[in-house]
């Protein structure tokens, strides 16, 4: 385990302002080049699922790689977090890839099923379309929050499915126990109500777009995400409960000592999501590295006024540090 500070503003030293200016559109005001390029891709699965996707390519024979970004739950590619990051990304020479998972950002018309963390396989096809997109050139992947999850869990199945030029995963405030997470929202009143706002009108609009099949009136009207996740387990999956659901993708010491890709793991000790605890009873060893800040919040780790961010400016420091794959 390797600690190092953050050191942000004072005024910026409390938890749940780093928490709420991570999701904050505050970030995203200003000129954004990655925009400007994007292009709206949508990838299809072997097994016909569609994922909605924006691909911002820096410049032929000018673009030191491919940087794929994965959002939080809830969230999207149009995320503050993941538009900050891609941004800086973007500025400092590298094509930028954002994912939306099914269910997430105007994606819930692209298939009948519902969204499971578990169904990391759509994923890990997104990825691997993503690395070739242009070519052999170095690819990095960044997760945040259960974009983090995601990552080590793509990082695990590189070990038997390679992606040659996947050179580094950056997992920021990775849910590590999906259980424990679910009841730290619960117990945070604005968190709370943040998460099922979203939640709620995802699951409306699914209903709307497929009335037949789909009925969440005495769903959305629970009050807890506990709740609502064990309803939908009962009456819509194939999962005998909540806790079974949230172990298929909680993250595990196998799954860090399988990863044979290089790896960055960010997380704090404020964090009002992520108990920090659940790090600690990992045993992290290389190619995994872990960084466990005093403070930083939920994906967080805004250093001051101007909306910098301390894990944007780690990326581009380790992403540039990679030679080129035909180099190595």
């Amino acid at each position: 385990m390797t600690e190092e500070k953050f050191n942000p503003a004072f005024f910026l030293n409390n938890a749940h302002i780093q928490t709420y200016l991570a999701s904050s559109r505050l970030r995203t005001t200003g000129k954004n080049p990655m925009l400007d390029k994007a292009e709206e891709i949508i990838i299809r699965t072997k097994e016909g699922v569609r994922l909605l996707a924006s691909y911002s390519p820096y410049g032929e024979h000018k673009s030191k790689g491919v940087v794929m970004l994965l959002h939080g739950w809830e969230g999207s590619a149009a995320s503050a977090y993941i538009l900050s990051a891609g941004r800086y990304l973007f500025e400092n020479g590298y094509s930028v890839f954002r994912l939306n998972y099914r269910d997430h950002g105007n994606s819930h018309h692209l298939n009948e099923g519902l969204f499971y963390a578990t169904l990391i396989d759509e994923v890990f096809q997104a990825v691997q379309q993503a690395s070739a997109i242009e070519g052999g050139l170095n690819f990095f992947l960044a997760g945040f929050s259960l974009g983090g999850n995601y990552a080590l869990r793509i990082g695990r199945i590189c070990a038997k499915e390679p992606i040659k030029n996947l050179r580094h995963i950056v997992s920021i405030s990775p849910a590590i126990d999906p259980d424990k997470a679910t009841g730290a929202i619960d117990k945070n009143i604005l968190i709370k109500k943040y998460f099922l706002a979203k939640w709620r009108r995802s699951l409306a609009l699914k209903q709307k777009l497929y009335p037949g099949r789909y009925d969440f009136g005495d769903i959305i009207s629970l009050n807890s995400c506990r709740s609502i996740t064990e309803r939908l387990i009962q009456s819509y999956s194939s999962y005998n409960s909540a806790a079974e659901y949230f172990r298929g993708y909680a993250i595990t010491g196998d799954t860090i000592r399988e990863i044979t890709v290089p790896t960055t793991i960010i997380t704090s000790k404020d964090d009002p999501v992520i108990p920090v605890c659940d790090f600690y009873a990992i045993d992290f060893r290389e190619p995994a590295k872990l960084m466990i800040h005093g403070r930083g919040g939920h994906n967080g780790f805004i250093e001051d006024i101007f909306f910098n961010c301390w894990y944007e400016k780690m990326m581009v420091r380790l992403f540039d540090g990679m030679k080129p794959l035909h180099d190595t």
